[in-house]
């Protein structure tokens, strides 16, 4: 099943058993998707929806640590009950340990020798890890791997 299809799927779902915030969460994300089509000219595939999901999630995080700084902790625990939604679209995560051997594979692949290497590791990397793997954290790894 595409996509839109199971939101639209959990949106019909969360209507009838009165899921308040997934289905706040759904139609936002229905609205994101269909904002960036409209931006697109164009209807978005499963890639370019997981692409505005990710968008989202990152948003969200974003929203915790401000909430957290500003001390509105009940503000940050509602985001986070969000990116737990949102994350149910994405594909499973890489562990630390499979993203780790990835990363070494590419860098042994590319023939990376230090820091200055990190924009060739980093394009043969993310086609690999997208949607897999946030991007922070595999630019930190590359990083550490490359002595930078």
């Amino acid at each position: 099943m595409a996509l839109k299809e199971q939101l639209d799927a959990d949106l019909k779902a969360a209507m009838k058993d009165k899921d308040q915030l997934k289905l706040s969460v759904v139609r936002m994300l229905k609205s994101a998707i269909k904002y960036r089509e409209i931006e697109l000219m164009k209807s978005l595939d499963d890639a370019g929806v997981q692409s505005v999901i990710h968008s989202e999630i990152k948003r969200h995080r974003d929203s915790v640590e401000q909430y957290r700084g500003g001390h509105r902790e009940d503000l940050a625990s509602k985001e986070e009950a969000e990116i737990a939604i949102l994350q149910l679209y994405q594909p499973a995560q890489l562990s630390p340990e499979e993203l780790a051997r990835i990363v070494d594979g590419v860098i042994a692949r590319v023939g990376a020798q230090g820091p200055k290497d990190m924009g060739k590791v980093m394009k043969a990397l993310l086609p690999e890890v997208q949607g897999k793997a946030e991007g922070k954290a595999v630019s930190e790894l590359v990083k550490s791997k490359l002595g930078g």
